[in-house]
C-alpha cells in the first residue's frame, strides 16, 4: 500500500478489537523513533492506550512501560528489530504468551528484511524467532514500496509463504510528478518553490551532506525557512530541526535520505530531488512523503548526466556480489527510463511495480507533451570519437573532452593530444553540449558507455555500442525545455504572509479558517504535540466551510471522532464563532 494509504491502521484497528476481546497486546515492530513518536501521540489523542520502548527513553521510563506492558494497561506497544529479539524483552513476551495476552506481531517496513528491498537492514532477519516462539500468535507484514522481488523475498524471510498477501494500488493520483533535466540545481529550486509552494512546507533531498549545507543555508538566504538535516550534524540539533519540521508551517527540511522514513507530517505539499536516488523504490517512498492528506502536492527532481556516472559508480564500487551489483544496475536503469521518459510519467512508475494504468493528466509529460528528436546520428559521433582518441592516444578521457572534440572546439588539452585532427573533430558542431549530454546519458543508461570510476570517470566502449555504430540501435530523446532563471534578488523572495487554505474557502471561511489554525496551534504547543495531530488541514478547512453553530454541526466531518468531539468541541464552536 502506498506511502500515506492507511497501513497503520491495517494493524491500529485489529490491536483495538482484539485487545477489547481480551486477547492481550498487540507488538509493533518498526525501525523509526521518529514514527514511534509520532503515531503514539496521534492514538492518545485518539483514546487508545498505546507505548513505544526505544533509546529516547531514559532507564526508568522504560521500566515503567515494560510493566504497564506487563500488566495489560497497553493496547499497542511500539519497538524496534533490535529490542525485540532481547533476551530481556523475549522473556517478558514469554510470559504475555504464557498467559495468552500476545494479540499480534505486526512487522512494519517488513521490505528491510530482504536484501533486495531499497533499505536492507539484517537485523530484520532475526524476526523469525517470533513465529518459531510464539505459535499461534497473528503476524501481519507491512510495505510502501516492494517491486514483486522484494515481496517474494519478505514472504520467505518472515516465513509467510501462506499468509493471504493485498496489494493495494500504488498510485497516489493527488502527486504531481515533474522531471527536468539539471542545469543550475539551486537556481532551479528557488524558482520552483517561488512560482509553485512559497510558504508551504517541503523536503528536499540531496544526495551528500556537504550538498545539504550549502542548499540549505542558499535557500534561508533568499528568505524561506530551511533548515538542514544528515547524520553528520549534532543529535540534538537533528532533533531540534525535525521538531520544528513537525510543528511550524512552511519549513523547508533540506536533508539526506536519513530523513523522511516514519515522518506523518500530511500537508508536506512538495518533494524535490536535487540529486537521483538509486532506484525507483527509494525515489517512489521519497515522494510519497508528500500530500498524505490527498490534497495537491508535487514531486519535482532535477537529475543530470553526473548523477547518472555518480550511481553507476557507487554500484560498481560496492562490496557486493557480482548478482546483487546487477539487480542494482537494473534498478537504476529502470529510474533512468522514468527520467528520461517522454510519455506518462506515472504509468512508467506503476508498471514498475506490476500495475497497468492509462496516462493520468498529472505529470509534466502529460501536462506539457515533449518535442523528441532522433539522438542516433550524435550517439554514433560519440562513440566514435570514444574509439578514435582511445585509439590514438592510448587512453580514454572523460565526457567534456570528447564532447569538445565532437563539437570541433580546440580546447587546451585538445590541442595538447592532437585531437583536433581526428575525423570527427567538429562533425557535431550543429549539436550543443546540452543535446550531447542527453545523447550520452541515454549511451550510459542503456550500457552502449561505461564509465571507469577507477580512472577519473573516463569513457569506455562496451559490447553494446557496436549495435548503435552498426544503426541498428536508435536513440531517441526529449528536447530540452528547462532553461535556467536569473537569480533573483535575495530579498525578493518572501514567505507568503496570508494563510493558505487546503481547498477554496470564501473569505468568511477563510478568515474562520484562519482563526481556527492560530487556535490549533495553542493546542499543540500545550499538548507537546504536532499541529496536524490535533487536526489535518483538511478537517479545519472542512469546519470553516460549514461554520457549525452546534454539536450536530460538527458530526460527520471527516478528522473528527468521539474521542475529539469530546475534547474540542466547544473551543471549536467558540473560535469559529468569533467576528
Amino acid at each position: 500500500m502506498p506511502t500515506g494509504g492507511g497501513k497503520s491502521l491495517c494493524y491500529q484497528v485489529p490491536a483495538i478489537a482484539r485487545q477489547q476481546a481480551g486477547h492481550g497486546i498487540t507488538v509493533v515492530i518498526s525501525p523509526l523513533i521518529a514514527l514511534m513518536h509520532d503515531q503514539v501521540g496521534a492514538l492518545h489523542e485518539a483514546g487508545v492506550s498505546a507505548a513505544f520502548l526505544n533509546s529516547s527513553l531514559s532507564s526508568e521510563e522504560a521500566y515503567q512501560v515494560e510493566q504497564r506492558m506487563l500488566r495489560g494497561d497497553i493496547t499497542l506497544l511500539y519497538a524496534a528489530p533490535e529490542r525485540i529479539t532481547t533476551p530481556r524483552f523475549l522473556a517478558q513476551l514469554d510470559r504475555l504468551f504464557q498467559s495468552q495476552q500476545l494479540a499480534l506481531f505486526a512487522i512494519d517496513e517488513a521490505h528491510c528484511v530482504s536484501q533486495w528491498g531499497h533499505d536492507f537492514r539484517p537485523e530484520y532477519r532475526a524476526l523469525t524467532v517470533l513465529h518459531e516462539r510464539y505459535p499461534g500468535v497473528p503476524r501481519m507484514a507491512l510495505t510502501a514500496t516492494a517491486d514483486a522481488l522484494t515481496r517474494e523475498d519478505m514472504l520467505e524471510r518472515l516465513q509467510l509463504q501462506d499468509a493471504r498477501a493485498f496489494v493495494s494500488s500504488f498510485d497516489r493520483p493527488n502527486i504531481r510528478y515533474t522531471i527536468v533535466e539539471k542545469r543550475d540545481s539551486n537556481t532551479q529550486l528557488l524558482r520552483f518553490i517561488e512560482r509553485s509552494h512559497e510558504g508551504e512546507t517541503g523536503i528536499v533531498y540531496c544526495q551528500s551532506r556537504r550538498k545539504v549545507d550549502a542548499v540549505a543555508q542558499t535557500l534561508a538566504e533568499a528568505g524561506l525557512k530551511a533548515l538542514p538535516y544528515h547524520a553528520g550534524l549534532d543529535s540534538k540539533v537533528r532533533q531540534q530541526h525535525q521538531d520544528r519540521f513537525l510543528r511550524e508551517d512552511g519549513i523547508v527540511m533540506v536533508a539526506t535520505v536519513a530523513f523522511g522514513m516514519g515522518i506523518d507530517r500530511p500537508d508536506v505539499r512538495f518533494v524535490a530531488h536535487l540529486d537521483m536516488p538509486k532506484n525507483i523504490e527509494g525515489y517512489y517512498q521519497e515522494t510519497g512523503r508528500a500530500g498524505r492528506d490527498s490534497l495537491p502536492a508535487e514531486a519535482w527532481m532535477v537529475y543530470g548526466l553526473q548523477d547518472v556516472v555518480n550511481q553507476r559508480r557507487m554500484i560498481d564500487e560496492s562490496p557486493a556480489g557480482e548478482d546483487f551489483k546487477q539487480l542494482m544496475r537494473g534498478k537504476l536503469d529502470a529510474l533512468l527510463g522514468l527520467a528520461e521518459a517522454t510519455d506518462c510519467r506515472r504509468v512508467r512508475l506503476l508498471a514498475y511495480f506490476d500495475e497497468a494504468s492509462s496516462p493520468c493528466g498529472n505529470c509534466d509529460n502529460c501536462l506539457q507533451p515533449p518535442a523528441v528528436w532522433d539522438g542516433t546520428e550524435a550517439a554514433r559521433m560519440l562513440l566514435s570519437t570514444i574509439y578514435r582518441i582511445q585509439q590514438k592516444s592510448g587512453v580514454s578521457f572523460g565526457a567534456g573532452h570528447v564532447m569538445d572534440v565532437v563539437r570541433g572546439k580546440s580546447s587546451e588539452k585538445v590541442l595538447q593530444y592532437g585531437h583536433e585532427s581526428l575525423s570527427t573533430f567538429g562533425l557535431g558542431a550543429a549539436f550543443s553540449e546540452i543535446q550531447l549530454r542527453g545523447v550520452l546519458r541515454q549511451l550510459i543508461a542503456m550500457t552502449a558507455v561505461a564509465v571507469d570510476a577507477q580512472a577519473f570517470n573516463t569513457l569506455q566502449l562496451t559490447p553494446q555500442s557496436r549495435a548503435v555504430l552498426r544503426g541498428e540501435r536508435s536513440v531517441q530523446l526529449r528536447e530540452s525545455v528547462s532553461q535556467p532563471a536569473a537569480r533573483k534578488d535575495k530579498r525578493s523572495v518572501r514567505l507568503n504572509s496570508v494563510v493558505k487554505s487546503p481547498i477554496t474557502l470564501d473569505s468568511n471561511a477563510l478568515l474562520r479558517y484562519s482563526a481556527l489554525k492560530a487556535w490549533r496551534a495553542e493546542v499543540a504547543r500545550a499538548h507537546n504535540l504536532p499541529a496536524y495531530v490535533i487536526f489535518h488541514d483538511a478537517t479545519l478547512a472542512a469546519i470553516a466551510q460549514r461554520g457549525p453553530k452546534t454539536l450536530e454541526d460538527l458530526e460527520g466531518i471527516s478528522g473528527i471522532g468521539a474521542k475529539k468531539l469530546d475534547a474540542y468541541a466547544q473551543e471549536v464552536l467558540r473560535v469559529v464563532a468569533l467576528p
